[in-house]
Formats: C-alpha cells, structure tokens, sequence
C-alpha cells in the first residue's frame, strides 16, 4: 500500500514492514525543513499502524542523504531562526521514538543530519562503497540534532570527538569495526540484505519486539541523555550569527563548490 501523502518522501507497507524512502535524488535526499517536517509526520503515522512491525528507512539514488540542505534554512526571520534550528531534533526523536523498529539501508554518502537520521534509526546496514562524514565543525556549526548523544551511545565519546571535531570522512569498514553498523553487504545486496533482515524480526511477537526496543532505549537514554538536545539549537542560532562561524561556513562551501 502506496502512500502519496509526501513530497520529499514515499511510505509504503506491505503486511508488518513498511518502507521510508527519502526521495530527492537531484539534491543527494538533502533534508529540507520540509522534508525534516515530513519524517516526523510519516513516524508518528507509521505508530498508527499497529501491524507495522518493522520500518526500513532508505534514500532513492546515489546517497542515502547528504545532511541538512542549508538552503532552506537561509532567510529565517530572528523570530523563527530557533524554530527551524530544532526540527532536526524533532525529525530524530520522532523516529528514535516510534513503536516500530527501524532499519536504515545506507548506499553512497551519509552526510551530517543524513548520519544523524541514521543513528535514529534502531538498526544499519550499509554498502561497502558507502561513505561517512560530519562537516558541520568545518561548516563552522556544532553538530545538532541529537547527533551528538547518538553518536556517543553507538561509538564512544573519544571517536565520536575524533570525527566531529576533525570533520574526515570514514568508510563502512571503520563505521562497522567501532559499532556504528550492524552489517555491511555488496551493493547490489543491499535491498536484500535488509529486507531479509526486517521479515526476521517481523516474524517475531509483537509484544517481545516492542519491549525489547523500549527496554534497550530507556537503558541508553539513562547514559546519554538525549533528552538534553532541546538546547542544540541554541547552539546552532549562534553558530549562524557569529562572525568567526559565518566565515568558516563561507570559506568551507567555496572550497567545496571548487572540486
């Protein structure tokens, strides 16, 4: 069952697994505002459906998303500057917190709020080819969005330091080798591979999948807090207006538009 209630994405279900497909493919699934509002809008309808067990989260194309589209952020009033900083966190809680358990297929770059919606996510598979990477730092911005609780509960805090902080890409292997990823599969075995993974657990008991899910994240909730990433955006308001932070951002995305 084909659901056209989007634009930026599709969901589908088909008996007790449903599908998220990010699909902007022109734009590398960048995350609009829009498309940020559309996820947390297809989590909370998912949550309706009670005989959706599992949900695979995926982008159509040659990534699975590149990060926030900057674009759509420009031109806020001051007014609602905060408002539009925080949906990445609603987006990520919205998933991290719906009943079903989610399964993120990663394929080509996972960029920033791209990584932040997978680490959201309850499982990961990724291609060998895929690649990683957190430039906010470089952008001249703290990571947001949660992704800084997320990443420590699935990495450590000392690699997810290294990586925020020195803004270098990373592979799947090193992205499986440090806990991030659940599996990692040949390309062409990525749509496979998941969905094998997601009729296993679908053909579990309702009940012992969901407890199991809330159980594991009322645990990691208690040792990372990610209750406390109300304030990113905060963090990023000012990263946005200060001067040091602008000419970094500038600098970054003139160099990237060279290559």
């Amino acid at each position: 069952m084909v659901i056209t209630m989007f634009e930026n994405l599709t969901i589908d279900t088909h008996g007790a697994i449903g599908t998220l497909t990010l699909k902007r493919p022109e734009k590398l699934n960048a995350l609009s505002r829009q498309t940020l509002s559309e996820i947390a809008q297809a989590a909370a309808w998912f949550d309706t459906h009670s005989e959706v067990k599992v949900v695979i989260v995926s982008g159509q194309g040659r990534a699975f998303s590149a990060g926030a589209d900057l674009e759509s952020f420009s031109g806020e009033t001051d007014q609602n500057i905060r408002a539009a900083a925080d949906q990445g966190r609603l987006m990520a809680e919205a998933v991290e917190g719906m009943r079903a358990v989610t399964i993120a297929a990663i394929q080509g770059w996972c960029v920033g709020g791209g990584l932040v919606l997978a680490a959201a996510c309850d499982l990961r598979l990724a291609c060998h080819d895929t690649r990683f990477s957190i430039p906010e730092v470089d952008l001249g911005i703290p990571l947001a969005w949660g992704g800084i609780p997320r990443l420590v509960r699935e990495i450590g805090p000392a690699l997810t330091k290294e990586l925020v902080l020195t803004c270098r890409p990373f592979d799947a292997s090193e992205a499986k080798d440090c806990g991030f990823l659940n599996r990692v599969v040949d390309a062409d075995a990525l749509h496979r591979e998941t969905q094998a993974l997601a009729e296993l657990v679908a053909q579990k008991a309702t009940h012992a999948v969901a407890s199991t899910k809330q159980h594991v994240n009322a645990v990691t909730a208690q040792m990372v807090g990610t209750g406390r990433s109300w304030a990113d955006a905060d963090g990023l308001v000012v990263a946005l207006q200060d001067a040091e932070s602008i000419a970094a951002r500038t600098q970054y995305l003139a160099e990237t538009t060279k290559r």
